[in-house]
């Protein structure tokens, strides 16, 4: 099985669309999979609106009280999934679930153990970005090389085998709870999967300053974490036969 967890605050309108679709994807796939819906006590409704789509979908919901931030709202999510598989991506439609078919058959056939939505391989990008969004994208994927083989280090969409973080110490601080897998998770192979990043059609962007100093804030930690245990660069061979 697998359990796809998508964090929320404030995500009403995108929500319903959002699962409509995974669960489409999934039914064609002939995947079985969870969509694990953990809301941060959103004020427009999120929440309620989630427990009306228990209804109709196969959805778990996880109230929380108050906004806690993502990468806690994706450990809860772990906590209460079924599926060897875990998933997480954004609620807002900017990652493309029509590739989850390909996130997902590398993971079930075991050629690899994480897979990664892609903006910075062949066939992946953004659209219509900003060009101050773009640097500062660039510029936090640059600085994120430096403690993991990912190009899309501050991915937010990805896959992996729940059992490569047995026993991982993941910190729950900031927003990239992926940067924390892909640096701290025990596996060997990872495949990046193409896709282009869409802008965010209903509500608002969570990212501010206070997310950018939190990700300096990681980054120094992973920094930390890798020179202690003397992995400065993991060799992580890239499975892009696993695509063909």
């Amino acid at each position: 099985m697998i359990s796809i967890i998508i964090p929320c605050y404030n995500e009403a309108e995108s929500l319903p669309i959002l699962t409509k679709k995974i669960t489409e994807i999934l039914k064609n796939a002939n995947i079985s999979g969870e969509i694990i819906v953990v809301d941060d006590n959103s004020p427009d409704g999120t929440g309620e609106l989630a427990e009306r789509l228990k209804l109709q979908y196969n959805v778990k919901i996880i109230h929380r009280k108050r906004k806690e931030g993502l990468a806690s709202a994706v450990l809860s999510g772990i906590e209460q999934s079924s599926g060897e598989i875990i998933g997480v991506m954004d609620a807002d439609l900017s990652h493309d679930p029509e590739i989850i078919p390909k996130l997902t058959l590398p993971l079930k056939d075991k050629k690899a153990q994480l897979a990664v939505g892609s903006r910075h391989v062949k066939g992946g990008g953004s659209e219509n970005w900003p060009l101050i969004r773009k640097i500062i994208s660039n510029a936090a994927i640059f600085i994120g090389k430096t403690v993991t083989n990912v190009k899309d280090a501050t991915s937010g969409y990805f896959f992996f085998r729940k059992e490569i973080i047995e026993g991982v110490n993941l910190n729950p601080a900031g927003f990239k709870i992926g940067l924390e897998i892909f640096v701290k998770a025990n596996y060997e192979r990872f495949v990046e999967v193409p896709f282009i990043f869409q802008n965010r059609r209903y509500g608002t962007s969570k990212l501010g300053g206070g997310e950018v100093l939190h990700y300096i804030a990681q980054l120094a930690s992973l920094w930390i974490y890798n020179f202690k245990n003397k992995r400065k660069k993991r060799p992580m061979p890239i499975c892009e036969e696993i695509l063909k």
